[in-house]
């Protein structure tokens, strides 16, 4: 077996296609998955205690292993909160100082699930649009809990952040709590960023810039399985038809880094075993 992971997609079992998605992935000659929690809102409606938490994250740890039977290695879960629910509970009468314990108190039932080995990183961040003072340094504290957290059971944190190619800053907050820069991850990376692991979008510009610049690097769709917006971000078969391509082209031995050396440094899993 040639691992193919895709290491951030979003599957939605009651609106979206669900485990249909994880068959056309299968299909395509993906392998694995790292499977991401929905946001935290929900029809239009503000998460108002942390069972709306629990919630989120049971639906994804259930869409997890029921994807692992289908594929010929397995998903994982990685569960957390998205920053932008900060902005929204903001608006929705809330202090920016509330909003942010309420959010550490979601990681903290996400990491007490990790804990158990239902999943096996964090999602945190901060927002990728331009947002007040007070709620950029929210958002901060925020992340600094998430990386804390992480530190504390040493595994990785999926960021979602502004459009960078530096997150030096947040790498150091890293080390300074003891998680080694590898175990940060930024989301929806381009070809490069400075400090953490990217975890590229799988458009062939990006991929290209990935392998140019030769440093680990994983791929990803984020696939969002929505029926109002198909094939957004990228179709689920990309990660897999990109990763053929690549390795036709002469890349066998960055798909190989980008697949199973770097999925393997970054969460300790091992994607040539678990057929």
């Amino acid at each position: 077996m040639n691992p193919i992971l895709d290491n951030h997609c979003h599957l939605d079992s009651e609106r979206g296609m669900g485990i249909a998605a994880v068959e056309d992935f299968s299909k395509s000659g993906g392998t694995h998955m790292l499977i991401v929690n929905q946001h935290s809102w929900k029809d239009g409606k503000n998460p108002t205690d942390i069972t709306d938490f629990e919630e989120r994250f049971y639906q994804t740890m259930e869409i997890v292993e029921r994807a692992t039977e289908i594929l010929q290695g397995r998903a994982w879960s990685v569960l957390g909160i998205h920053p932008a629910l900060i902005s929204r509970l903001v608006e929705g009468g809330q202090t920016a100082e509330e909003a942010g314990e309420f959010m550490c108190d979601g990681l903290n039932i996400a990491a007490g699930l990790i804990g158990k080995g239902d999943a096996i990183a964090l999602k945190s961040g901060r927002p990728h649009y331009e947002v007040s003072e007070e709620i950029w340094e929210i958002s901060n504290v925020v992340l600094r809990h998430a990386i804390s957290l992480a530190a504390k059971m040493g595994i990785a944190v999926q960021l979602h952040t502004e459009t960078t190619e530096d997150l030096s800053e947040v790498s150091d907050w890293a080390m300074e709590m003891g998680l080694p820069w590898q175990k940060i991850v930024k989301h929806f990376a381009g070809g490069s960023c400075r400090g953490v692991t990217p975890s590229v979008i799988s458009r062939m510009e990006e991929l290209e810039r990935a392998i140019r610049n030769g440093k680990p690097f994983m791929m990803e769709t984020d696939y969002l399985d929505d029926p109002r917006r198909p094939g957004a971000v990228l179709g689920i078969k990309t990660v897999p038809k990109r990763t053929k391509l690549l390795r036709e082209s002469g890349h066998e031995r960055l798909m190989e880094m980008a697949h199973v050396e770097t999925p393997k440094m970054v969460y300790g899993i091992e994607t040539k075993e678990t057929e």
